[in-house]
């Protein structure tokens, strides 16, 4: 068993003798980062428990290439860490940044006598730790801390912070070596010492940078993009366990700045306005609102007023609100009694006018009231908000960067850190290996997949995650019995109207399906009226003129048309049950035949055809018919960073077919950023019994074989630490529902994560497809994996700009007993059975459908209760009432439940 040693508290800690500091570190790793790749698979030992399964073994299916990884080794010191619980006693919770002044304000100038020879590392918030036993004079101590320089006046000191420090636990850093050799369980004391050690690595640049989370941001090469905001580029480092060794990811981000300088700039960039006085009382409600929200908690630079130009004292100060009125009308009542404007305050004390004293003030602090032109944005301020939409553009063309760039950048971003020149770093013993991690990946064989026989290639082999429909019809087409063409820009002409039409039955009929009816009824609706009224008219059109109703809504969309998608999405999905394609009208000027065979895919799936399935003799677990295979895939997507109140949407997505390509959903409303599916019972019966209603109703399968015996489960969405959260409360809920159901599948859970800093790069040029990315199907499961338990990364799609992000799987339980092979071959293949095109995507398809239906939640609201901007619900208030919403949240249409409407 692993030494325990000291633990004092309730926080859990490591062993070792006390008395060993934390010395140099041992076993420096290969030269190039690389293990021998001949090595087997060890299984640990019988005590060394795992959250997930353990590895069954390493995979060995297809072409090997050499790659590098963006990590690099790093040494684990010896010895012992001392782990102190940080108590801060203020009149409110310290923002972190405030705390790590107050820690440095403690080892600098309070107590540097007992920091001497060390140096802590601190998290902002509750842990603190040591590379050495501090001198407390016990196990804990109260320090009196005031921040240095900070004002003080005679009838008010400098603000006195008590701090107190308690020794909880010692860490014997042993555990750690004996971790990453699969010696040791992944407990408590091992979760602390990585944490640690983590503090360690970003102890020196968050004093130095502005930080979010793990990354930290510089101006250099910075960007504005208007709106207020400036980009600026970042650096992630996180140390990670990996198999035989210690490993630090450092990668490229993003940081979204709050732009510098005067406020009434900020102000004018972020309405796009150039004259300042438009920020006047004369702003219209609905605009000084969204300012108003966007300037709140912006920290700003004042002058204290004084008829001395300069002698004033500057302070920061938050900003919580913006007045109604500019500072010519807004009043105050001075301590005499006088009452004065706040441009009349200004010219007395400083002795020269406001420049612009029509323009509003911000409240800031306790309710101090500031004009827009006597604040300064500080730099460096990161955006925690939502960003605007049309800005995210922006965004990811600022992050974008091509694979060999980004290594480039990644090298750089080292360099910023500079782990052997950091002090924190040196006094805990940790040493970094400059050198990029290499290791051996492999590229799988794409499954071969299968169209209908009506068209000239039945079958196909993927290139590099991509091929095309030439040749090719659906699997299983569907029919169109009749159509509406609803056209809501009047702007577009009659004749391209009718090349609209023939290019539409064009397309779909050389997919291999039906369309009885070619000519659509043509319906113009003015975005302006009742548009549901207006869909319905249509629809009555369609079934006088046709004698048949309508099948499909095809609907062309003017510019900025997203609200009136909401509105034809909820017509068609939640009140009427039908289907219904939106097509933006500038995609169907310039349209052309793969265009609309695109189009096609979606079609074809939403009125129930299948448009291609993996070859059944290459996924035989898929499609072996004495063990019948259900898949299914679950997300749960949550509200918008700086949005309160507003709920999280879960989403279940279930095959339905033999072949996993046909796929059924449930959704769910569920309390605000809970990332755990609390209805998932409910939601496994709907889509289950969905599954074995498709394979008696449509296969014709006998009874005996229409339940499912293997059930695979993709969850999306969850971190590391919730991993223990899923198998004690989320799988129980999926074995209740086969309970329920009266079926026993043996199940096989997954985590799949795409929020994670792990980049491939091929090392040869000839290993590279044309984005210069690994190609697709490029799978790590050595080197860089989890020291026991049964995980892998796959790079399922081919790149097109930057750098590609592949998909780590986790096996937290597998009742199957699936071989690594297996395992990375089946997500590999269900990449590849998306339906909406042509090319495998980034995650297995019922995650990615899962996904696209949490993000459709807001269409089972009734757009027409929302006033204003749409709120996803006729709630008002932001309480959070989750009935409210649940109330609201109307369900599909019995018509669009067996379909796969998301498509």
């Amino acid at each position: 068993m692993p030494p325990r040693g000291q633990t004092r508290g309730t926080r859990g800690g490591g062993a070792g003798p006390p008395s060993r500091g934390a010395g140099p570190g041992r076993g420096a790793s290969p030269a190039r980062g690389g293990l021998p790749q001949a090595q087997a698979h060890r299984a640990p030992p019988a005590h060394v428990t795992t959250v997930g399964v353990r590895r069954p073994d390493y995979g060995s299916s297809g072409r090997p290439i050499d790659i590098q990884v963006n990590s690099f080794t790093a040494e684990i010191p010896d010895g012992t860490i001392y782990h102190y619980d940080v108590v801060v006693t203020a009149d409110k919770v310290l923002p972190a940044a405030m705390n790590m002044r107050l820690i440095r304000a403690l080892q600098d100038h309070v107590a540097p006598e007992i920091f001497a020879d060390t140096r802590c590392v601190f998290d902002g918030r509750k842990n603190l730790y040591a590379p050495v036993e501090l001198a407390l004079g016990g196990d804990s101590r109260e320090f009196d801390v005031t921040l240095p320089g900070a004002p003080a006046s005679n009838d008010r000191p400098p603000k006195i912070y008590k701090i107190r420090l308690a020794l909880v636990a010692t860490i014997n850093t042993e555990i750690l070596h004996r971790f990453i050799q699969g010696q040791q369980s992944h407990d408590n004391t091992v979760s602390t010492a990585l944490m640690a050690l983590n503090v360690v690595i970003r102890m020196e640049p968050s004093q130095r940078f502005p930080v979010k989370g793990r990354s930290f941001f510089t101006s250099e090469g910075s960007k504005a993009i208007g709106a207020g905001l400036v980009l600026w580029r970042g650096y992630f480092q996180s140390i990670r366990p990996a198999v035989g060794r210690m490993l630090i990811n450092v990668d490229i981000s993003t940081g979204v700045m709050y732009q510098p300088g005067p406020l009434i700039n900020l102000c004018l960039s972020f309405l796009g306005q150039n004259d300042p006085l438009i920020l006047s009382r004369n702003l219209d409600d609905r605009r000084r609102v969204k300012l108003a929200r966007f300037l709140a908690g912006i920290r700003v630079e004042t002058r204290d007023a004084s008829r001395n130009p300069g002698s004033g004292a500057s302070r920061a100060r938050v900003v919580r609100k913006l007045t109604q009125q500019g500072a010519s009308d807004v009043t105050f009542v001075m301590r005499e009694g006088r009452t004065m404007t706040v441009a009349r305050y200004f010219q007395d004390t400083t002795g020269q006018p406001l420049q612009f004293p029509g323009l509003l003030c911000v409240e800031v602090g306790q309710g101090a009231i500031i004009p827009l032109e006597l604040c300064n944005v500080l730099p460096g301020q990161l955006v925690r908000k939502e960003i605007p939409d049309e800005k995210k553009a922006d965004l990811v063309a600022f992050a974008t960067k091509a694979p060999k760039d980004r290594l480039a950048s990644i090298g750089k971003g080292m360099e910023v850190l500079a782990y052997g020149q950091s002090e924190y770093v040196r006094k805990f013993g940790l040493r970094v290996n400059p050198t990029v991690v290499s290791t051996k990946a492999r590229v799988l064989t794409a499954p071969t997949l299968k169209y209908g026989a009506g068209g000239k290639a039945a079958s196909i082999q993927p290139r590099n995650g991509s091929w095309n429909m030439a040749d090719k019809t659906f699997y299983r087409p569907a029919t169109i019995a009749a159509w509406v063409l609803v056209v809501f820009d009047s702007r577009l002409r009659e004749t391209l109207l009718q090349d609209v039409v023939k290019g539409f039955v064009d397309g779909c009929r050389s997919t291999g399906m039906t369309i009885v009816h070619p000519q659509p009824i043509l319906h113009r609706i003015n975005p302006q009226s009742s548009i549901p009224d207006q869909l319905l008219r249509a629809g009555g059109i369609c079934a006088t003129e046709k004698k048949v109703a309508p099948t499909l809504f095809v609907v062309i969309l003017p510019e900025g048309g997203n609200d009136i998608y909401t509105i034809v999405k909820h017509w068609g999905d939640v009140t009427r049950g039908v289907a219904t394609q939106c097509l933006k009208a500038r995609n169907c000027t310039r349209a052309n035949m793969q265009f609309w065979a695109n189009v096609a895919l979606k079609i074809n799936v939403k009125l129930g055809g299948i448009n291609v399935i993996p070859d059944p003799t290459q996924v035989t677990i898929l499609s072996d018919p004495r063990n019948p295979t259900v898949v299914m895939g679950a997300d749960v997507m949550h509200p918008g960073a700086g949005t309160n109140g507003r709920p999280s949407y879960a989403a279940v997505v279930s095959s339905v077919d033999s072949y996993a390509a046909k796929y059924v959903a449930s959704q769910s409303v569920q309390a605000s950023r809970q990332e755990l599916i609390s209805d998932l019972k409910r939601m496994c019966i709907q889509t289950l019994t969905k599954y074995m209603s498709y394979r008696e109703a449509v296969e014709k399968v006998p009874l005996s074989l229409k339940a499912p015996k293997r059930l695979i489960f993709y969850r999306d969405g969850v971190s590391e630490g919730q991993f223990q959260q899923v198998l004690d409360l989320e799988l129980p809920l999926i074995k209740a529902a086969c309970q329920e159901l009266k079926i026993n599948p043996q199940i096989t859970l997954v985590i799949v994560g795409k929020r994670h800093h792990v980049r491939l790069f091929p090392v040869n040029e000839r290993d590279a497809d044309r984005s210069g990315n690994c190609p697709a199907g490029t799978v790590v499961d050595r080197d860089i994996g989890h020291p026991t338990e049964f995980d892998f990364y796959l790079q399922s799609h081919g790149g097109l700009l930057g750098t590609s992000r592949p998909g780590h799987y986790s096996v937290l339980y597998d009742e199957n007993k699936l071989t690594a092979d297996t395992m990375q071959a089946l997500s590999f293949a269900l990449c590849h059975v998306y339906a909406g095109s042509t090319r495998s995507v980034s995650i297995p398809a019922p995650v990615y459908y899962a996904d696209t239906v949490c993000a459709r939640a807001k269409i089972h609201f009734d757009p027409t209760q929302a006033a204003g901007e749409f709120s996803e619900s006729g709630v008002t208030d932001t309480s959070g009432n989750l009935t409210a919403y649940q109330d609201d949240f109307m369900p599909l249409h019995d018509n669009q439940k067996g379909r796969m409407f998301f498509s």
